[in-house]
């Protein structure tokens, strides 16, 4: 597996981490009841983006190193996933 090939991983891992880790815990204006003149309801009080992007790097570099390890180890290959025997050997 080369680094073109890790770091394409990590970055697919790191995004889907983020959009799911975007999702959770937000505290909106409306839950709280402050809503300013001029926004939606729905805005989020107090977002920390800095923080989430730190969490979603510490949680996607195990996810990723469990995945390469997979990869790299064979319990799961190529060939598992070749229903119709295209490819050849």
């Amino acid at each position: 597996m080369s680094i073109t090939s890790v770091l394409v991983l990590f970055s697919i891992v790191w995004f889907i981490v983020l959009f799911l880790h975007l999702q959770i815990k937000i505290k909106t204006q409306g839950d709280t009841g402050n809503v300013l003149k001029g926004t939606h309801a729905s805005s989020p009080i107090d977002f920390s983006m800095k923080k989430r992007i730190i969490n979603t790097t510490l949680i996607s570099i195990p996810i990723s190193a469990l995945i390469i390890f997979i990869i790299l180890s064979g319990i799961i290959t190529l060939d598992m996933f070749d229903f119709y025997n295209l490819i050849e050997k």
